[in-house]
């Protein structure tokens, strides 16, 4: 699918899924979807899904460090600040109907899912997230939602 119409002016989406996983590569693909949305009649679909990290990390929106032995539920706590601190960020980029979906599972076949569910349009993700480093041995999450998609991927890079 084409991403520009009538000169350099992007296309708006209907529905657009952008999947936060607290990384710095997901709050830059948040702003780039946010540019692609027609404001008054587009959706925009936050998802979160809590992930075991391998390592320490600190995620973005001023959330603070998650141990890599955090429980489930602690992860599903923090999935929800994230969220919130996702519609915030929408919001003063001009997003006005935003839907939080927070689950869990494998993050690609999450993906997916949702947007197949949510007859989402395009899914606008980061290139890299916080388990990148399996990224590389398994291959990425934005490597496998790009190949297994029936709609429209855009992949941001940092």
């Amino acid at each position: 699918m084409n991403a520009r119409i009538k000169g350099d002016r992007p296309a708006m989406y209907a529905r657009i899924l952008v999947p936060v996983d607290g990384s710095e590569s997901a709050k830059q693909a948040l702003k780039v979807a946010c540019k692609l949305l027609d404001r008054e009649g587009s959706t925009l679909y936050l998802l979160h899904v809590p992930e075991t990290l391998a390592y320490t990390t600190t995620l973005v929106w001023g959330i603070g460090a998650i141990d890599a032995g955090t429980t489930l539920a602690e992860r599903e706590k923090v999935g929800e600040q994230l969220l919130a601190q996702a519609v915030s960020s929408a919001q003063a980029e001009g997003a006005k109907h935003i839907e939080e979906l927070l689950t869990q599972g494998d993050p690609a076949r999450a993906i997916i899912e949702a947007a197949n569910a949510n007859n989402i349009d395009t899914i606008v993700m980061g290139s890299r997230g916080l388990s990148d480093l399996a990224g590389v041995v398994i291959g990425s999450v934005s490597h496998k939602v790009g190949h297994s998609a029936k709609c429209s991927v855009i992949t941001v890079s940092q």
